[in-house]
């Protein structure tokens, strides 16, 4: 696992006297860089990578350091690296176009969080942090009911199939059951994942997933809670009610069997060597793509082009 120490350093050749907060504000926007995303200053606070600190304190630092002030730069109240100016409009027009995307996030999160042994939804990845594209998913971290992940998932793809024909494009690609809500991946992609997901329904649940995922506190120990409140009401209609109880049974049981053999070896499959995917009775990341290696990639050569002088 990489160390705190290692991920917020930066060589002598910059700044010989520079302090642990310095050096963990350069991570911190670097590490936004990858995604041109320059920080406002309570996010770079929130997210502010191995350093314990208050807001105070960060304001302090970005104001009087002069390691700060030779590698980052400020725009219309956001912080970047110097050299990165444009992305400061790059967010606010990403930001824009995320009002409909919350709005269909919320509509269909509503659904998904109605159907039998859902007990928590979420919305990660570039909406949770306003920064779509046109071509963004909306992606979900959904929590089911045990032993049950698999026919749950399977409702789930009929929400998917129905957004697509309004031309949404659903992404549930993280489901755990209710037993397993720690988090075995541990490095900072991962601990930003669970910083950053907003959870709109479930939320009794979402405290227990965070208190469960604690680690997440050594990569960024400001980032307590829920970065914003977004809630939906399930409906708790009788059919719902109806339907748990019939498939908690045999037929259930045997429906989640098979929905599990066949997919976990069509899923694993598609996925290949890429160790991101993984897929179980007790959890299913779809993760085929190899995002979180590529993202921790670009984050050490950053981390390396900063401790060579280069911005």
């Amino acid at each position: 696992m990489q160390k705190i120490d290692q991920i917020a350093s930066t060589d002598r050749r910059i700044a010989p006297t520079a302090t642990a907060l310095d050096r963990a504000i350069v991570a911190t926007i670097a590490y936004s860089d990858i995604f041109d995303y320059p920080l406002r200053a309570n996010e770079i606070h929130r997210y502010l990578i191995g350093v314990a600190a208050t807001r105070a304190e960060v304001d302090a630092a970005v104001a009087l350091s002069s390691l700060l002030s030779d590698h980052l730069t400020s725009r219309d109240d956001y912080v970047m690296l110097t050299g990165k100016e444009h992305i400061a409009g790059t967010r606010q027009d990403r930001q824009e176009d995320s009002g409909w995307q919350w709005r269909a996030a919320l509509r269909y999160g509503r659904i998904i969080a109605s159907l039998p042994f859902v007990r928590m939804v979420a919305v990660t990845g570039e909406l949770a942090m306003d920064n779509v594209q046109p071509s963004s998913d909306i992606d979900y971290f959904i929590v089911t009911r045990s032993e049950r992940l698999w026919l749950c998932r399977l409702l789930i793809i009929g929400v998917v199939r129905y957004a697509a024909i309004h031309g949404v494009t659903v992404c549930p690609n993280y489901l755990v059951a209710e037993r397993s809500l720690v988090i075995h991946e541990r490095n900072l992609y991962a601990a930003h994942e669970v910083a950053q997901m907003v959870p709109i329904a479930g939320h009794t649940i979402y405290r227990q997933f965070r208190q469960l995922n604690d680690w997440v506190t050594e990569y960024l120990p400001n980032a307590a809670g829920p970065p914003r409140e977004r809630t939906v009401r399930p409906v708790a209609t009788p059919l719902r009610r109806l339907a748990e109880w019939a498939l908690s049974g045999w037929i259930g049981g045997r429906i989640e069997r098979w929905e599990m053999d066949r997919k976990i070896r069509r899923l694993s499959r598609i996925a290949g060597p890429v160790h991101e995917a993984s897929f179980s009775p007790e959890w299913c990341k779809g993760h085929v793509s190899g995002h979180e290696g590529r993202i921790l990639a670009a984050f050490d050569d950053r981390r390396r082009r900063l401790e060579d002088g280069v911005s």
